[in-house]
């Protein structure tokens, strides 16, 4: 059988000094190549979840498991199998993309003529091949997003996490951005998905977890939880299961 793209086993872990967070014997899986949506009020821990998921926090207990492979010891070997997009801009704002991509392509392992390669390949598909060589730092908001989306995909991950990948960008940008992420997953790519854009977030994802307090309350597919919960969409099923209050 082929191993899972993430299983994550009664996994507890909680910050140091704060409890407004804090997992307990918390079970997960994610199938490989699904395109698997994470969702939850602001402070319910999905961005913690993510950070656990690809070793940026360490866990107490438990074991988190990446296509097979346990985190905790494995960290060097780990990382190269999956792609990480943050929500803040992971780059140097005064590089251009291309030597943004030759410092991230070299720094996840990839030879020079890899670099050049996946270098001139990215640029095109995302639209940035004529500013190839422009600082950053004066690109738009949605150029900047693509350049993000370039450095995480860079080495070819099999799983790739996005953390409000499309988060103040135009339609259009937007669009272009979700048709890329289908055309990876439709060539094997495991997406894990967090995101306020409900509506952007019915059309990437075929599974989702809701989360709220460190807790699923609901995990299937989103066809299935919206008939089980006799809602049209994501956003009313989203308010269903988490509540209608205000949240900090």
């Amino acid at each position: 059988m082929d191993p899972l793209a993430i299983k994550i086993q009664d996994m507890s872990f909680k910050y140091d000094g704060d409890t407004s967070i804090s997992y307990t014997h918390f079970n997960l899986t994610i199938a490989k190549g699904e395109r698997f949506g994470l969702f939850g009020p602001n402070g319910a821990g999905k961005t913690t979840l993510m950070n656990l998921m690809t070793g940026l926090l360490p866990f107490n207990e438990g074991s988190i498991e990446v296509l097979g492979q346990q985190i905790k010891g494995n960290h060097k070997q780990i990382s190269k199998l999956f792609g990480f997009i943050p929500q803040d801009f992971s780059f140097y704002q005064e590089l251009s993309p291309a030597e943004n991509l030759q410092f991230f392509g070299a720094w996840s392992g990839l030879n020079k003529q890899q670099i050049k390669s996946r270098t001139t390949e990215l640029l095109e598909i995302l639209g940035l091949a004529d500013v190839r060589d422009k600082p950053v730092q004066h690109f738009s908001g949605g150029m900047k997003r693509r350049v993000n989306l370039a450095i995480g995909v860079i080495h070819n991950p099999p799983i790739l996490f996005l953390d409000e990948p499309t988060v103040g960008v135009d339609v259009q940008t937007r669009h272009a951005i979700i048709n890329y992420l289908l055309e990876l997953n439709k060539n094997g790519t495991t997406l894990i998905y967090t995101s306020h854009q409900l509506s952007e977030a019915e059309d990437l994802c075929q599974k989702v977890a809701l989360i709220d307090e460190a807790k699923i309350v609901a995990h299937d597919d989103l066809s299935a939880l919206l008939l089980e919960h006799e809602q049209d969409g994501l956003e009313g099923l989203f308010l269903s299961l988490t509540g209608k209050d205000y949240r900090n």
